[in-house]
């Protein structure tokens, strides 16, 4: 009982752990993004698709185009971990303008969602895609060729 509890409670991990549950929490964020935010965009699973706010005072397409890129297309970059941080800047965009200046004055329940959304993103940014991802075959593909 003693080690079991020792274990639970250890700060260290394998690096296989880390990677595997960067990878699991890859994946299930971005499905999450997709399934509730990103098919209402387009008309998926609803009556009738969202209308997309433009706080910003973007062109109609363009403001368009970029809210349903961030919610549908980037994801899935996210999920295969191909240019992974990169994919993750207009996702952030997104859920940034969403936080400050779409919510900004709403209730803690309604900005809650976009303000998390932005945490884990800004996670995955800043520890990267991890060890099973795209990016990081190639990384060790290029370090093998030299």
């Amino acid at each position: 009982m003693r080690n079991f509890i020792r274990h639970i409670n250890s700060v260290s991990i394998s690096a296989a752990t880390f990677n595997f549950s960067l990878l699991v929490f890859r994946v299930v964020l971005s499905l999450e993004i997709i399934v509730v935010h990103g098919f209402k965009k387009v008309g998926i699973n609803v009556a009738e698709a969202e209308k997309i706010p433009n706080p910003l005072h973007f062109p109609e397409t363009f403001n368009h185009a970029f809210a349903v890129s961030a919610n549908l297309f980037f994801p899935v970059l996210v999920i295969l971990g191909f240019f992974t941080r990169i994919a993750i800047l207009p996702i952030l965009a997104v859920t940034l303008t969403g936080y400050f200046v779409l919510h900004w004055n709403d209730a803690l329940l309604i900005k809650d969602t976009p303000f998390m959304y932005s945490l884990s993103y800004l996670l995955i940014l800043v520890l990267g895609p991890g060890r099973y991802s795209v990016d990081s075959f190639f990384q060790h593909k290029r370090v093998q060729l030299r």
